[in-house]
């Protein structure tokens, strides 16, 4: 058999790949400049700050105006990441964006974002994970990163829920915000960057939280507009039931393939949803307050944008630093989850 330099027959990789991590080096984040508080919220809903904040942690969430899209928000946050990774658009292989609440049902937010930033040489497509959607990103893009198919790829997670809310339900208007997220992997070491992931779903929980109208299986009519089936819908105690179970088990279940423990966590971002889910989760493990990053009290649950604006705060807080074990764990509409163990490497 003909043997070629660096290359290993049964791998059908080039040793040099096969050594590769998936490391973020860049960051950004971008929100609406319209503010809503809870007072705003009790104007028009049967609600109250008290009543808000004592439930989930909000305090306000940020809304786009009508002219704005998920791609306009998604755009400023990519180009922040790109400036903080100190490459160009032109640098890019690949655009994933992870959104629910894509400009179209088709083409792809992607594809819109990679001709709003200039991004000529770079692949684009969307990914539909909803709340998850940032963790899917990051498992998907380390896995393009390892096998030496492409050498930077910008994971965005980004959605405007609040264009899909019917303000008169009490049980949603109250939780959602818009917002986006990005960051810029690129190959590095492999003991750093992403050095474990775990993705789950259950199907049988498409119902729990969900926009019902829109798709082919219920186009939206002038009726079901009325039925107000093109707005989220969701059934809140089965969520959290379903959020302060798995959360846990897919902490553990990705700390046992990094072959961490509990005590390795430099800093816990989980999805921001609910305050109690978070503080349930590290009392769980027994993560003091100082491991646990929390900014839900000023956007609110941005979906899949609330891990990546929650890493780009806390890298500007000087709270990520070369070497700390980061955790992100994603959950949400699917039902999905998913959880990715990073070694930061910026």
């Amino acid at each position: 058999m003909t043997q070629f330099p660096g290359v290993d027959v049964h791998s059908n990789l080039t040793l040099n790949h096969a050594l590769r991590g998936a490391g973020i080096i860049g960051l950004g984040m971008a929100v609406p400049e319209r503010v809503l508080t809870n007072d705003d919220l009790a104007k028009f809903v049967e609600t109250s700050d008290e009543w808000i904040t004592s439930r989930t942690g909000i305090r306000q969430r940020h809304v786009c105006d009508p002219e704005t899209a998920t791609s306009d928000l998604a755009a400023s946050a990519a180009l922040a990441a790109l400036a903080d990774a100190k490459l160009s658009p032109q640098d890019l292989d690949l655009i994933l964006c992870a959104t629910a609440t894509g400009d179209y049902l088709w083409p792809s937010t992607a594809c819109v974002i990679q001709h709003k930033i200039g991004a000529t040489n770079a692949a684009a497509f969307d990914l539909s994970a909803a709340c998850s959607g940032f963790c899917y990103g990051l498992t998907v893009a380390g896995g393009l990163l390892r096998t030496g198919e492409m050498q930077n790829i910008l994971v965005i997670g980004a959605d405007t829920l609040t264009k899909q809310l019917n303000w008169h339900d009490r049980g949603t208007c109250i939780l959602f915000g818009d917002g986006a997220g990005a960051a810029v992997l690129t190959a590095c070491n492999p003991d750093e960057g992403v050095i474990a992931s775990y993705l789950g779903a259950d199907g049988s929980g498409v119902e729990s939280i969900w926009m019902p109208g829109g798709g082919v299986r219920t186009p939206l009519t002038t009726e079901n507009i009325g039925a107000g089936l093109n707005c989220i819908q969701m059934k809140g105690s089965e969520v959290y039931k379903f959020a302060v179970r798995i959360v846990p088990e897919v902490i553990e279940r990705v700390l046992v393939r990094a072959k961490l423990q509990p005590e390795d966590i430099g800093l816990l971002v989980m999805h921001q949803a609910n305050l109690r889910i978070i503080q349930a989760v590290a009392e769980r493990f027994g993560i003091d307050d100082e491991r646990v990053f929390v900014n839900l009290h000023k956007y609110g649950n941005t979906s899949a944008a609330s891990i990546p604006i929650a890493l780009t705060e806390a890298q500007a807080e000087g709270r990520l630093q070369r070497g700390k074990v980061i955790v992100t764990v994603g959950f949400g509409a699917g039902l999905t989850w998913g959880a990715n163990v990073l070694r930061w490497n910026k």
